[in-house]
């Protein structure tokens, strides 16, 4: 008899002393899986040495500011694709795409930084933005951003053609609204009004495409609205925690995003969910306010920042407080 009362079997006490054990081993197995997924797709990431010290660099400041940079390298597409997409064949990777985000105790804020702006390039004398990428890469434009903001970057994060197509396609597409007709064929789309599920192509177009009436300024407004949606829909519970698409996306993300040396996948993945919470209005999205336009022979066509007021805007996120409303620009 046992201390329950009754005639138990004895294997059947057996039985009910193997559950803890089981329920253990699943316990153990599933945090394997989790721990080693991780690795893994931290062994994934592609890696350079962005973030160095030099002469100058701003110190440490309150809050974490990344560099999320859409570069125009063409590693991974196919011919068929490179002539869908209209991308052309160009080597070497540029960027049109620039944008700081700062989160902390002052909120979060994402900044787009026009790839026009004219600023002083470390050793180049003055030009644009872009044009610091094109001349020494990453690590250069990291500086250049750094020199011109006094703001200390602790992240960075790239991404080309290949991986934002691959990406938009892991998560079964982006959901976005056309206000008007969206025809280029430099950026490979004919897009109908109204609010439509764009591919991993269609999406490409959509941010690149200059075709509009304030062109790159335009084109900065896409690009907030396309990384809101995209960051709903990646942290979505239809992507999230479904493995036919959160696999996918992890798979994808990780092998085509360029990162810093010391940057890791839960870097990525705060990043990912601060970038939800501003595209989900927790947050402010703005440009830098812009002053007078201008040309030059080095240059071509170029836009400078506002002295005051983007004085006042970089000042706020490097002291780790709320950006003032009247420098928010949309």
């Amino acid at each position: 008899m046992d201390t329950y009362g009754g005639d138990v079997p004895p294997g059947r006490r057996v039985r009910k002393r193997r559950w803890p054990k089981i329920l253990a081993a699943l316990v153990v197995v599933m945090l394997v899986v989790v721990v080693g997924g991780y690795f893994y797709l931290d062994s994934r990431l592609n890696r350079e040495s962005v973030l160095t010290d030099y002469a100058g660099r701003p110190a440490d400041t309150p809050g974490t500011n990344w560099l999320v940079v859409g570069s125009d390298s063409r590693e991974g597409l196919s011919k068929q694709q490179k002539k869908d997409f209209a991308t052309g064949n160009a080597a070497g990777r540029r960027t049109d795409s620039m944008m700081l985000l700062h989160y902390g105790d002052g909120g979060t804020t994402l900044v787009s930084l026009p790839r026009d702006s004219y600023l002083p390039i470390p050793g180049r004398g003055s030009n644009k933005l872009n044009a610091a990428f094109a001349f020494g890469g990453p690590k250069l434009l990291v500086r250049t951003v750094e020199q011109a903001t006094d703001i200390r970057i602790d992240h960075y994060a790239e991404i080309g053609f290949g991986g934002f197509v691959g990406v938009v396609d892991a998560i079964g597409g982006v959901d976005i609204c056309v206000k008007s007709r969206m025809k280029d064929p430099k950026a490979g789309i004919d897009l109908q009004p109204g609010c439509q599920t764009l591919t991993g192509g269609e999406a490409l177009g959509f941010v690149r495409t200059r075709a509009s009436a304030r062109a790159d300024l335009d084109r900065i407004d896409r690009q907030r609205q396309f990384f809101g949606a995209l960051m709903k829909k990646a942290t979505s519970p239809g992507v999230f925690l479904n493995p036919f698409r959160g696999v996918p996306l992890a798979m994808n993300a990780t092998s085509n995003f360029i990162v810093d040396d010391n940057d890791h996948l839960i870097d990525l993945t705060r990043m990912m969910w601060a970038m939800r919470g501003v595209s989900g209005g927790d947050g402010v999205t703005t440009s830098v306010p812009l002053g007078a336009s201008g040309s030059s022979r080095a240059a071509g066509s170029y836009l400078t920042w506002h002295p005051t007021r983007s004085k006042q805007l970089f000042s706020a996120l490097k002291e780790d407080q709320p950006v003032p409303k009247d420098v928010i620009t949309k």
